[in-house]
């Protein structure tokens, strides 16, 4: 009679699994809950110590830790001295192992979990009999997720075992599940003990989405999360109606979020094309809000991604039905907002979380390796805003210094923003120099800039961009400083009437 052992923390779909094997001649080995949860069921199963001769103990702690276990699931059965060996000490073989782990990952995500509750979440034997079985997997099948249960019975009643194909890509899902589930208790321990830049780093990520392509058509691409939850996460957010997302819709509506995260007491809307912000307002009330961000750029909001602060009504609705749009998120829709919207076949409607955590980390890959930073929330307020000027920024001006660099770092740099009012009327983005970016700006805001305020996310390394601004009317300029020709800037300003503030701080985007 062939073995199975069923040790399972979750017990979706393990009876009938379990009643699969029996009907295809297997004895079932179990352990603690599992066994409990078969017996009850009528199957009738044999205690793990009743294999080893030792009782389980320790809390349960130690159960499967031994040889008559493990070398079941080693033990080469075509080899001469290994078939000796087992028959020497009485081992007899294991042909199935069907384990899924202690819910590490389940127990780290509550709130107000305690680090005892961590320590004792972390499964020994399981893992320790997935990796034997995954690598006797010739002989042995491993099973670690409930979805592949009705494949492999499916195959032990057509074939009497699984085939050597189907053990070997079991095997490979095996050593993944480990490996992520190590990678979990690595990054929990780490963080538990304020480790920096530790010498090792594991990331660990879900598939959540084949992409039908990435960037480009001939481009193959996936979409992967991780497990913790964050606000203003494209990775949480909820598709309520519309066709499937792409590879650039998450990229796009990841910067989307990432920008609108920025704004908080007040009711703010960010239009984003190609990862760069094209319009965003922000008011007293989500209407007005609204119409600022559009009004910015009503030609590059076109097939774009919109993104609300607050919940989506039918004000906004109505005027966002009549154009093309790829995305609109928001926290909630009303009920008209969403029937008049999701009319449109193709566009994505979607909700995200507000509340919860922000990212410690931002991941970038290189070719052969990754950049790890923190993320980038660093915020300015009214104190950290040095004048330099004779010219002194009035009140509104100095919010508008706040408000255009809220949104220039966001910009690929090298960046410039023009804005006035809690609104954008020009966005220079990712030029190879900045008066170039200045330029792109200031031409889309034309006649606007007169009286506006220039925010840029590095110092000038000239005093030509001031003198550009001056001849498109700013009036105020916000820049970090730190050049060695400060002054020449600074002397710029002056002769122009521009008020100057500098923050000290750079808000580069690569």
């Amino acid at each position: 009679m062939k073995r199975a052992i069923l040790s399972v923390s979750d017990k979706s779909n393990l009876i009938e699994f379990a009643k699969g094997l029996v009907d295809c001649g297997y004895q079932i080995i179990s352990t603690g809950g599992t066994k409990r949860v078969l017996d009850e069921a009528g199957l009738e199963t044999v205690a793990i110590d009743e294999i080893t001769g030792f009782p389980e103990m320790l809390d349960g702690r130690v159960k499967t830790l031994h040889p008559l276990v493990h070398g079941g699931l080693l033990g080469i059965r075509d080899n001469e001295k290994h078939a000796a060996q087992m028959k020497e000490h009485q081992i007899e073989p294991i042909d199935l192992v069907c384990i899924n782990l202690y819910p590490f990952r389940q127990t780290i995500s509550k709130p107000g979990f305690t680090h005892a509750e961590a320590i004792e979440n972390i499964d020994i034997g399981g893992p320790s009999m997935i990796r034997s079985a995954a690598k006797n997997h010739r002989f042995v099948t491993v099973v670690t997720d409930a979805a592949d249960y009705e494949m492999v019975l499916a195959e032990l009643k057509e074939h009497g075992d699984t085939t050597l194909a189907t053990r070997e890509r079991l095997a490979a899902k095996a050593f993944r599940t480990t490996a992520a589930y190590d990678a979990m208790i690595s990054d929990y321990f780490t963080n538990y003990v304020e480790e920096e830049n530790a010498e090792t780093k594991t990331l660990i990520f879900d598939l959540k989405q084949t992409l039908r392509y990435g960037v480009n058509p001939h481009q193959k691409a996936a979409f992967y999360t991780g497990f913790k939850k964050y606000r203003y996460s494209i990775s949480t957010a909820v598709q309520l109606h519309g066709k499937e997302l792409s590879y650039n819709n998450i990229q796009d509506a990841s910067a989307t979020l990432s920008i609108l995260k920025e704004f908080h007491g007040k009711p703010a809307v960010v239009a984003v094309k190609h990862m760069n912000p094209c319009g965003v307002g922000v008011a007293e009330n989500i209407t007005e809000a609204w119409n600022k961000a559009y009004e910015a750029d009503p030609v590059s909001i076109f097939g774009g991604i919109v993104a609300f602060n607050e919940e989506v009504d039918l004000s906004v609705a109505e005027p966002m039905s009549k154009m093309f749009l790829e995305i609109i998120l928001a926290p909630s829709f009303t009920k008209e907002a969403f029937e008049l919207l999701s009319k449109k076949k193709n566009i994505r409607l979607m909700t995200f979380d507000t509340e919860g955590n922000d990212p410690e980390e931002k991941f970038v890959s290189v070719i052969g390796g990754m950049l790890v930073q923190e993320e980038d929330t660093k915020e300015s307020t009214l104190e950290d805003l040095k004048c330099v000027t004779e010219k002194q920024p009035t009140a509104k001006e100095l919010n508008d210094c706040l408000f255009g660099e809220k949104i220039v770092k966001h910009v690929k740099s090298n960046a410039i923003v023009i804005v006035k009012d809690g609104q954008t009327l020009g966005v220079g983005a990712g030029q190879m120099n900045r008066v170039g970016a200045a330029l792109i700006a200031l031409e889309q805001a034309g006649e606007k800039a007169k009286g506006a305020t220039l925010a840029s996310d590095a110092f000038f390394p000239m005093n030509d961009t001031v003198e550009l601004a001056s001849k498109y009317g700013i009036s105020c300029i916000v820049q970090p400083g730190g050049s060695i020709k400060d002054q020449d800037s600074i002397d710029m300003a002056n002769e122009n009437n521009i008020a100057m503030v500098m923050t000290g701080c750079r808000h580069f985007k690569h």
